[in-house]
């Protein structure tokens, strides 16, 4: 089974202000029907109207963290990819308000993977989050220094235990 097989045909919707992002993950993700939300409105209105199998979210500039709310009170997978508000903090925010995924920007190229580990997750009744910590811990720990755990330092050791 290849990267594109869980992912083919998927409904995703991509929210973020950045027309060269979107259109990036519309490249990535040509395997799945794509919608496209560059606002909060415009996302809110296309989640209360239409069904998705995940909607990709950005935080900064389109509200993300209400649209992950709708996406989840919808049955949507909601993924937070940002930026700007990279940081441990918004990633444990992200995972305790339902988020299935948190990705940085900087690693958009590798969507497919990372939202293939998601659906295979709910395949297999696993966490989302199953294989967060081995893809991002390293990256973490060069953006954000050895201690980037330190503050949710219970939390952290949950993922591998």
């Amino acid at each position: 089974m290849t990267n594109e097989d869980l992912v083919k045909g998927k409904k995703i919707l991509i929210v973020d202000d950045e027309p060269d992002v979107i259109e990036t993950l519309e490249d990535l993700l040509s395997m799945c029907k794509v919608e496209k939300a560059y606002s909060y409105n415009e996302a809110k209105e296309l989640l209360e109207t239409r069904y998705f199998d995940i909607a990709i979210l950005d935080i900064m500039g389109v509200d993300g963290f209400k649209l992950l709310d709708i996406a989840k009170e919808r049955g949507v997978l909601p993924v937070m990819l940002t930026a700007h508000a990279l940081s441990p903090e918004n990633t444990v925010r992200s995972y305790k308000k339902g988020a299935a995924s948190y990705i940085p920007k900087e690693e958009m190229g590798n969507i497919v993977t990372y939202l293939n580990d998601i659906l295979e997750a709910k395949e297999k009744g696993k966490n989302f989050w199953w294989r967060w910590f081995d893809r991002f811990a390293s990256y973490y720990e060069k953006k954000f220094g050895p201690d980037w755990q330190k503050d949710h330092e219970e939390f952290w050791k949950s993922f591998y235990i």
